[in-house]
């Protein structure tokens, strides 16, 4: 599974205000804390990071345009958060790539908290984790803050074959639209009006493949996340935000999260964000790339 989905199935609550945020975590039960880990997690804290000189960020691996190689070196929107979060601190900013687990749960597991079963180590952050007041009462082992960005379901099109409008859901009953096999995009247009899109829905192993296939004119449009519809747009092709009657999660907040033993590198990292929202870094990160900024909910 990759991490678009997700990111979709785990944005359930994008709209909770702060008050009920407190009363869905007011009946959960404690979860036992992990006594046993291994030895690399020694020396997490905040103070040691400052000693060293760097911290590590965990991105999720061939996700352009978050976080991606393009000549062997490691780039995208996620690798630049990563550096403005560092350069507050006052440190350097090291990367390890993650490969997607089975959900997120696996995937903070394994890189925020725990460790892999099989080599590998935990990370001091890891970023592009969906904000989910629901999920953030369950996983405890971990503390999701760092609100960076929203993110949002949009529609790239061929404008020549809409030149009087763009085209909405209603449209793929008809007409050939790519997605990204088992996304949230998939499921949704899969199931919207009675299944009737089903036999126009072409799905493909990524966004980027999905984007080709517009590109050669083998679907009229793509569904994804709105900032991968726009690192692969070329000439002639446009992205908007239809209206998803029926889809829940078409909008989420992204964060980062890092492990509940070392709150004080939380505060951190949030306020690093903070300032990097206030002043406009966090913004010309996506300009500079092309790509629609859509502020966090914090």
């Amino acid at each position: 599974m990759t991490p678009p989905v997700r990111t979709g199935l785990l944005a359930a609550a994008l709209s909770v205000v702060a008050s009920l945020a407190h009363a869905a975590c007011a009946d959960y039960a404690p979860q036992p804390k992990p006594q046993n880990v291994g030895r690399d997690i020694v020396g997490h804290d905040l103070d040691t990071i400052i000693d060293r000189g760097w911290m590590e960020f965990a991105v999720y691996e061939d996700f352009p345009p978050y976080s991606y190689r393009d000549a062997g070196r490691l780039q995208g929107v996620d690798i630049a958060i990563g550096r403005l979060i560092a350069d507050e601190l006052g440190v350097d900013a090291r990367f390890m790539t993650a490969a997607a687990g089975e959900n997120l749960d696996a995937d903070l597991r394994n890189y925020v908290w725990k460790g892999p079963i099989i080599g590998g180590r935990v990370a001091n952050v890891m970023l592009r984790v969906p904000f989910d007041v629901e999920f953030a009462c369950r996983v405890e082992q971990a503390v999701m803050t760092g609100q960076y960005a929203t993110e949002t379901i949009a529609v790239a099109y061929d404008e020549a074959s809409y030149p009087d409008a763009a085209p909405t859901p209603a449209y793929f009953r008809f007409d050939k639209v790519g997605v990204e096999n088992d996304s949230i995009s998939d499921f949704f247009l899969t199931s919207a009006f009675g299944g009737r899109i089903g036999p126009n829905v072409t799905r493909s192993t990524t966004v980027v493949e999905a984007m080709a296939l517009l590109a050669d004119g083998a679907v009229k449009a793509v569904m994804a996340p709105r900032a991968q519809l726009e690192h692969s747009l070329v000439a002639g092709q446009a992205v908007h935000e239809p209206p998803l009657l029926g889809f829940a999660s078409s909008r989420w907040t992204i964060g980062l999260a890092v492990n509940f033993r070392y709150r004080p590198l939380a505060y951190s990292v949030d306020d690093a964000i903070a300032a990097g929202l206030a002043d406009g870094r966090v913004a010309k990160i996506f300009e500079d790339r092309g790509l629609t900024f859509v502020p966090p909910e914090r």
